[in-house]
């Protein structure tokens, strides 16, 4: 149960999307989100909150392959009662460019419970190719690194989410499957995710008309049925996830956005 609470942001963060164009970092418009933006979400399995994550993008611009990035950090942990039996205590991080909205450098640091994992992925997206580095726990040392053939403008977990929120759904018909491609660890992947129309949603950061959608996810030991996870964003300009519903093998869980700050666009919140 430990993993399987986090990986309720893989629906959402699990996507790399391809733009048509053929040049090396194609400029993608972006009016959904800005340095210093900052979201915070609960975790429940069932009727107990197990755990809690944050989405932070730094305050200040990074620099990489000489480009300027957004510095993104993912946390994720466990809370109360559970964090004595499973306790999970994860950073995912990324350098995103800011035009492309293209990984350059991706890391996880990874702590759960007596498994730990440190990784380092490069980007080289003129070349199309990425390298893996994994730290090896006993020596301090860095394993060594394997290197993948990439398509252009791939993506890794948070490069995906980030680009999927410049997304323009007003155009998108009932059950409009959009194809989803990335990298995660050693695999490529190619998800569908269909659209299901707008409803209101409320969580405890407030009630929101929101953007639904429904990944098709693959055969797993996680999820119960390719129809087992639903998200939805906030159906404003800043495009921000507000819940993530599964029906997993062990039972229902989720994940819903109890506070913000720092958002680009001012939050259209229904009374």
């Amino acid at each position: 149960m430990k993993r399987a609470a986090f990986l309720l942001f893989y629906p959402f963060l699990l996507a790399a999307f391809q733009p048509e164009a053929n040049d090396v970092y194609p400029y993608i418009k972006n009016e959904s989100f800005r340095r210093g933006e900052y979201l915070e979400y609960r975790m429940h399995y069932g009727i107990f909150n197990i755990g809690k994550g944050t989405v932070k993008i730094h305050d200040d611009y990074a620099e990489m392959n000489q480009r300027k990035c957004f510095k993104v950090d993912v946390f994720g942990r466990t809370t109360g009662v559970v964090d004595w039996v499973a306790d999970v205590n994860d950073q995912w991080g990324a350098y995103i460019d800011t035009a492309a909205l293209v990984p350059h450098m991706s890391y996880r640091k990874i702590r759960e419970g007596r498994y730990k994992k440190d990784e380092v992925i490069l980007f080289d997206h003129e070349k199309r190719k990425i390298t893996a580095k994994v730290l090896d726990q006993k020596t301090r040392q860095y394993k060594e690194p394997v290197v993948y053939d990439a398509p252009p403008q791939v993506r890794d977990l948070i490069g995906g989410f980030m680009f999927m929120r410049t997304h323009d759904f007003s155009k998108r018909k009932i059950n409009d499957t959009i194809v989803v491609s990335g990298f995660f660890e050693d695999e490529f992947y190619r998800l569908k995710v269909l659209y299901l129309g707008k409803e209101t949603v409320k969580v405890k950061a407030g009630k929101f008309q929101a953007v639904v959608l429904k990944p098709i996810m693959p055969a797993n030991k996680i999820f119960d049925g390719e129809n087992s996870v639903t998200v939805w964003f906030s159906d404003d300009k800043n495009f921000i996830p507000l819940k993530v519903s599964a029906n997993m093998f062990i039972g229902s869980a989720g994940v819903e956005l109890t506070s913000f700050s720092g958002l680009r666009n001012p939050p259209r919140l229904l009374q």
